[in-house]
């Protein structure tokens, strides 16, 4: 008896040290198998690449990351949105280094499109010990390739591997601001426009800088000034400051070159829809509408349309606007002497009437009434426009005028000239529809050239008192070298022929007909 019941107790202790060593190798397996899922989370091959692709077609909102930054699993790379207005983060999967990177802000991208290669690499967890841990340093042709991999020449020689626009299309883009630098400079060719938008081009460019970039200086000069359109509305008012209306109101029928100058503008929204039957180009109405308001040739008409209507072409638009308006010298005097002959352009105007100020004072309040009941929707331009007129005509504000002409416009200048240049950078410019936009623009000025021309010849037939049809080209509402040139043109057939106060009238009334396009293109779309 005894014996039996010492076998059941032997029995059951080792049953139950046999459960007792099943528990342990299960609790060790689980550990084993903890720690293999750890190591393949947390360390992959340092040579393994993988390709970064559009989960979706979205257009990018914010970009986050950039070439050669280190990124960690779950690190946001951008915020982007869909067709729909959903917007959603885009995070990175793995852990390692961005090779190459070309998610900008404002660009839309296909669902699976290539946009970024990611360059895998181990992740050490370690836990810091209480007295600290000594770091290896690391050899020194390791700190010799930090070095060289951390320079521009590098970086340009990296990123034409990859993606050339990256590499030597930054050398190209660099040419093109030290061009616009040389013919501001050297030519004077609006220096106050070229000389900040080249050296922003420059700027841009510059591999590894990163200034037009989140939390770069360029970038956010351009998203404060640019993007909301307080730049382009403080220019309209200095301009409306430095501006004088008595030539216009002298002669009132030289307002209907102005409002002829702008035909241009319109034609170039059908063009713009048009080259949408070219294979990489996808213009929207409100695309083209933005597009087509360079024909006016009023840089800060185009900005501001452009923020409202089509944001993602914005820096596009804003360089072509701007950059004709520097080259009216260049483009509009062939024009203006192939429509015209040796005889109309020797015409002589007569003297223009006296205008009062009590007239002066009242027109930008009549002009700021009429916008309001028929046109609210360029109430912002023609608002300010009139405001900084006002401010110059009343003669009871002339420490506030004197600060809107000079100091301020002048500040602003600078900012907007710098950002503009920002959106030179390779990776946005050097693409199909920004060459569209540019062939597009050099279209609309031509156009509303010839049609301001065509319109004083018109005129002219029609009146009494001899109009000269070189004054119709400054129907453009580059203010005032449009009218410096027609006077130039106009003295180079007359050396007696003073055409500037004259072309004023039209220049002036190009303005205003560019901001009335423009509100007319808000209201419509």
């Amino acid at each position: 008896m005894q014996n039996s019941k010492k076998m059941d107790l032997l029995h059951l202790s080792t049953l139950q040290n046999l459960q007792e060593l099943i528990k342990m190798l299960i609790r060790v397996f689980a550990l084993l198998l903890f720690l293999g899922m750890s190591g393949t989370l947390f360390a992959q091959s340092s040579d393994e690449q993988i390709n970064i692709v559009m989960p979706t077609d979205a257009r990018v909102i914010r970009v986050d990351a950039k070439i050669d930054q280190w990124v960690y699993a779950g690190d946001t790379l951008a915020v982007l949105k869909d067709s729909k207005g959903a917007k959603f983060k885009f995070r990175a999967g793995v852990s390692g280094q961005l090779v190459f990177w070309r998610l900008r802000n404002l660009k839309h991208y296909g669902a699976g499109e290539t946009v970024g290669i990611l360059r895998i690499a181990p992740v050490i967890v370690e836990e810091v010990e209480s007295g600290g841990s000594v770091v290896a340093l690391p050899a020194f042709y390791e700190m010799l390739l930090n070095l060289y991999n951390s320079t521009g020449l590098a970086a340009l020689f990296r990123g034409h591997g990859l993606d050339w626009t990256e590499g030597f299309g930054r050398l190209i883009m660099i040419g093109v601001g030290l061009i616009l630098l040389y013919l501001g400079i050297r030519h004077q060719f609006e220096p106050l426009l070229l000389v900040p938008i080249g050296f922003g081009a420059v700027l841009s460019n510059i591999p590894l800088a990163g200034l037009s970039e989140p939390g770069g200086l360029l970038y956010y000069i351009y998203e404060f000034g640019i993007t909301t359109g307080i730049f382009p509305l403080i220019i309209f008012m200095g301009v409306g400051a430095m501006t004088d209306f008595g030539p216009m109101l002298a002669n009132p029928k030289t307002a209907l070159l102005g409002g002829a100058a702008q035909f241009g503008i319109f034609g170039t929204l059908l063009g713009a829809l048009a080259l949408n039957g070219i294979p990489g180009i996808d213009f929207s109405l409100r695309d083209a509408a933005s597009i087509g308001i360079i024909g006016g040739a009023d840089g800060p008409t185009a900005i501001f349309l452009s923020s409202k209507l089509s944001p993602r072409l914005l820096g596009s638009i804003a360089i072509a606007a701007y950059s004709y308006m520097a080259l009216v010298p260049i483009i509009q005097p062939p024009i203006m002497r192939l429509l015209t002959s040796q005889k109309e352009r020797e015409i002589e105007m007569t003297r223009l009437r006296y205008v009062s100020t009590r007239g002066k004072i009242l027109f930008p309040m009549v002009a700021l009434g009429l916008c309001a009941l028929l046109l609210p929707s360029a109430a912002p331009l023609i608002g300010m426009f009139m405001f900084g007129n006002l401010a110059k005509e009343c003669g009871v504000v002339n420490r506030l005028s004197d600060t809107i002409q000079k100091s301020l416009i002048n500040t602003v200048t600078i900012f907007l000239g710098l950002s503009i240049g920002s959106k030179l950078a390779a990776g946005e410019f050097l693409n199909l529809e920004t060459v569209g936009i540019l062939i597009l623009g050099m279209i609309a000025f031509s156009v509303g050239t010839a049609t301001g021309v065509l319109m004083a010849k018109l005129m002219n037939k029609l009146s009494s008192t001899p109009i000269n049809p070189l004054i119709g080209a400054a129907g453009v509402s580059a203010v005032p070298m449009a009218a410096r040139v027609v006077n130039q043109v106009g003295l180079e057939a007359n050396s007696q022929n003073h055409l500037l106060m004259h072309a004023m009238g039209p220049n002036v009334s190009g303005v205003i007909g560019s901001a009335v396009a423009a509100g007319v293109l808000l209201a419509m779309l």
